[in-house]
């Protein structure tokens, strides 16, 4: 479904990533593991067109987008869940998931599901329809990351890019949103990339996994290998990590 081809991307000057080269098979979920700092969000950022890559392709079911703005992106069936959830808080919950289908209004044929894939969010996770018209800033961290989650759904996607979503929550929060990224793969065959700290549980969750550093892929492979291997356990998964990150 998508495959980045030698991919650079700068931040002014910096050079962010530097020769990135990975694929996602249709209905997967790939995760991206490594340190602060090592390009994560980035590869999310030159997928969404948000920081354009400077050089490199970007194919998507076999087209080039790596020139699209982000709006054709999002007509195309990819939608991002950014980091920090970045709901709008001055709205409600409904409000937030409406935005979301904010192209599709324009599409007859598209009106007419959109109510059928709200309900379908709420399903999902039902705090939203208990909170639907409360205004999402006064939602709890794990709420608002439950809503910028349905928020990308409404797009319709056919490929999901999650930026950290257990970022500062809970553990049975954490759980129940990893719960329904599975579902959205096993029940609607949703492409994932993953971006997640919590590498553990994100390459139990995933198919296959990246491991970047200072802006490379040093490392690829099936999730159950990468959790075998020792350089990984040292590094993101045992209690040696900060030993190794030091280094």
């Amino acid at each position: 479904m998508l495959k980045l081809k030698n991919i650079n991307t700068y931040y002014g000057k910096v050079h962010a990533l530097k020769n990135v080269s990975l694929h996602l098979v249709a209905g997967e979920i790939v995760t991206l593991i490594g340190a602060n700092g090592a390009g994560k969000t980035t590869i999310l950022n030159t997928l969404s067109a948000i920081t354009p890559a400077e050089s490199g392709e970007i194919l998507f079911e076999g087209n080039p987008i790596h020139n699209l703005p982000p709006d054709r992106l999002v007509r195309l069936g990819i939608a991002q869940v950014p980091e920090g959830r970045q709901v709008f808080k001055p709205l409600s919950v409904e409000d937030n998931l409406e935005l979301g289908a904010y192209l599709r209004y324009r599409s007859r044929e598209a009106r007419g599901t959109i109510k059928k894939d709200l309900q379908d969010v709420y399903t999902l996770f039902p705090r939203l329809l208990e909170r639907r018209k409360q205004l999402s800033g006064t939602l709890s961290g794990g709420e608002q990351q439950m809503l910028a989650i349905g928020r990308a759904l409404m797009t319709s996607p056919r490929l999901l890019l999650l930026d950290e979503p257990s970022m500062g929550l809970a553990p049975l929060i954490v759980q129940e949103i990893f719960r329904v990224l599975d579902g959205l793969r096993r029940e609607r065959g949703t492409t994932i990339l993953l971006v997640e700290q919590n590498a553990k549980a994100a390459l139990k969750l995933a198919d296959r996994g990246y491991v970047l550093e200072t802006g490379k892929v040093i490392l690829e492979g099936t999730a159950a290998n990468l959790l075998e291997n020792k350089e990984v356990q040292r590094a993101y998964l045992g209690k040696d990590k900060k030993e190794i990150w030091e280094r």
